[in-house]
């Protein structure tokens, strides 16, 4: 009934998309196997993309060549670069999306590739030949067969939904779980856990009163993630708004706290520390009298309403009560409660830095699975996986990337050395070289990766070199560039910047925090004719540059004294227990999870600077 596959996809969600995507892009005959085509690259929580931290990663995606930026563009009702007071590095672009469009541009994005093929069905086991994954089984007994096997499961694998005390078998509302794989995989010798997360009540939004709510709106002239000029900015833009909780909606919270399947211990999954429910909140932070409530349109032409920040599982008449209580919800009326869900999960310390597991040859891990929350984080994970696992069938080098390189490489480094025991979700406190890693530079960073291994094309490529050619250009030619001192001094007293005493390059000038590129423009008529003939994306990065060289040139020295031991190897087979000088917990936990890398070995939680040193004197020997 079926050909062999060269990849075979196990869910359809951002992991999956992504993983699909990447694969077929490189020549790949894909299987995208889901049990609901109609929810391909569903929004399964809030309607949006990015976000801090996480808005680098969709830019790093789209660099490399991946399709969720793209996505997201063409379905953003609203558009904000977040932490604009603060420095680039914080500087994180999000957007509000259209729930509903967006799973129709990704599925109308896989349909278009002629490598991808979807078959809708559970996938109930694999099928492992000589240790390695060569297929699937689906519910049906249809096996399909394939030379790599990347497993996107998300919240599905033995899912059980709870509100209040009522639970049921589901992996999101209204959808079965999956069935059969946790149980191989644990006969295999995998480990498994257990992990859980919450999504809020979805509202109808007639019946609310956002005239005494705080209007969000989004950015006067918004931008966008995708570097592609063919990926437009959003134009026309929805508002969200902001309420807040208060001691009278925490009182009939609690009311229901006896009935909440967290507090009477029938969920004992894993939950996300970053993204409390709301009851969590309440009895975590007695202190508090109120919380923020973001309310947040699910798309351009519906009614129905995302509560952020209202995340529960609590009885749904104890949700609606509280609900009525909020500023603006005297007269709500909800499409769904809100609920939690438990799955299965398998710690990420089992695979390597490919997302391959390592007991399983050619078969990959990506998204919920590996312990992660968040949209952004899972399709990295899937455009990882989905390269190398088209790489491995192709019989060509892994592509890897360092922490220098890309905060996918941040998340993927943290999950395989150190695990997680919650849902682990990206922040920019994570990345030791955040200056280095922006959201305004992944196209220089990335792309040229990208286009090597065949993903990113050539459009991408010549973009990103016109970029750098340009930017350092005009860095070169404002280094230069100086005026009489008078004529300086009265555009800096106009600024009401410092005046100077000698001529200073407009490079100089430039490093003052309290000025800008575009103040420039204001100088005479030839400068503003000038610095408008540049285009805005390379304005941008000749101001970052002169504000922060220095600070990037540190981190680049730092970065690459760290790299030397990145590329000692380790043989999977050394023997640890033979270096009697390191620790008796390093030797334990090094033949444990088996580092390719001195320096993957490095930053494995309990490793302590002594041992590595040791190590590399024995590895050199």
């Amino acid at each position: 009934m079926f050909k062999e596959y060269d990849v075979i996809v196990v869910g359809a969600g951002h992991a999956g998309c992504e993983a699909a995507h990447a694969a077929a892009k490189m020549g790949n005959s894909v299987m995208l196997i889901t049990m609901d085509m109609g929810r391909i690259g569903q929004m399964s929580c809030n309607p949006a993309m990015g976000g801090i931290a996480k808005g680098q990663i969709l830019r790093e995606i789209d660099a490399l060549g991946g399709m969720s930026g793209i996505v997201s563009d063409l379905t953003t009702i609203q558009f904000r670069m977040l932490n604009r007071s603060k420095g680039p590095a914080m500087w994180s672009p999000r957007s509000q999306n259209d729930r509903w469009k967006f799973t129709e541009e990704w599925r109308l994005a896989l349909e278009r590739n002629q490598n991808v093929d979807v078959w809708q069905e559970m996938v109930s086991s694999l099928i492992i030949k000589n240790g390695k994954a060569c297929g699937v089984k689906t519910g049906m007994g249809i096996e399909i067969h394939s030379k790599s096997v990347v497993l996107t499961n998300g919240t599905f694998l033995n899912g059980i939904i709870h509100i209040g005390e009522k639970q049921f078998s589901g992996g999101r509302t209204a959808e079965k779980s999956a069935t059969g794989i946790t149980e191989q995989l644990i006969q295999l010798g995998f480990e498994a856990g257990r992990m859980k997360t919450g999504t809020p009540p979805r509202i109808d939004g007639r019946s609310l009163n956002y005239n005494i709510m705080e209007e969000q709106k989004g950015d006067e002239n918004p931008e966008k993630f995708s570097y592609l000029p063919s990926s437009k900015a959003v134009q026309n833009q929805r508002s969200c708004h902001i309420t807040y909780t208060n001691s009278e909606v925490h009182e009939i919270l609690k009311t229901g706290f006896e009935k909440s399947p967290m507090y009477s211990g029938r969920i004992k999954g894993l939950g996300p520390r970053y993204c409390p429910s709301v009851e969590d909140k309440v009895s975590r932070f007695a202190d508090k009298d109120r919380h923020q409530i973001f309310v947040e349109p699910e798309g351009w032409n519906t009614v129905e309403v995302y509560v952020n920040g209202f995340s529960t599982s609590l009885p749904e008449d104890v949700q609606h009560k509280a609900l009525s209580k909020i500023q603006g919800f005297e007269n709500v009326k909800m499409f769904r409660p809100g609920y939690a869900i438990e799955y299965d999960f398998f710690p990420p310390t089992q695979l390597n830095s490919r997302l391959e597991t390592k007991l399983i040859k050619n078969l990959f891990f990506a998204g919920q699975i590996n312990g992660t929350t968040g949209y952004e984080e899972a399709a990295a994970q899937g455009l990882m996986a989905g390269i190398n696992a088209s790489l491995a069938v192709q019989e060509k080098e892994p592509f890897e990337l360092l922490r220098s390189d890309a905060y996918i490489a941040v998340l993927i480094d943290d999950l395989i050395n150190k695990g997680t025991d919650e849902p682990y979700r990206m922040f920019t406190s994570r990345a030791e070289y955040r200056i280095m890693l922006r959201q305004d530079n992944a196209d220089i960073r990335l792309t040229k990766k990208g286009y090597d291994i065949g993903l990113a094309e050539q459009e991408r490529m010549d973009l990103v070199t016109a970029k750098i050619n340009g930017s350092d250009k005009i860095i070169e030619e404002i280094k230069e560039m100086k005026l009489p001192l008078d004529e300086i001094n009265s555009f800096l007293r106009a600024t009401e910047n410092a005046e100077i005493r000698e001529k200073t390059s407009f490079y100089q000038l430039l490093k003052r925090p309290q000025l800008q590129i575009t103040d420039f423009k204001t100088i005479n008529n030839d400068i503003k004719i000038y610095f408008e003939n540049i285009a805005p994306d390379i304005l941008e990065q000749v101001e970052i540059h002169a504000k922060y060289d220095s600070y990037i040139e540190k981190e680049q020295k730092v970065a690459e004294s760290l790299k030397k031991i990145d590329f000692i190897k380790i043989s999977p087979e050394f023997n640890y227990h033979k270096v009697h000088a390191i620790s008796a917990e390093a030797k334990e936990k090094l033949s444990k999870m088996k580092p390719d890398t001195l320096g993957k070995a490095s930053r494995i939680s309990g490793i302590n600077p002594s041992d590595i040193s040791i190590l590399m004197i024995h590895l050199n020997r």
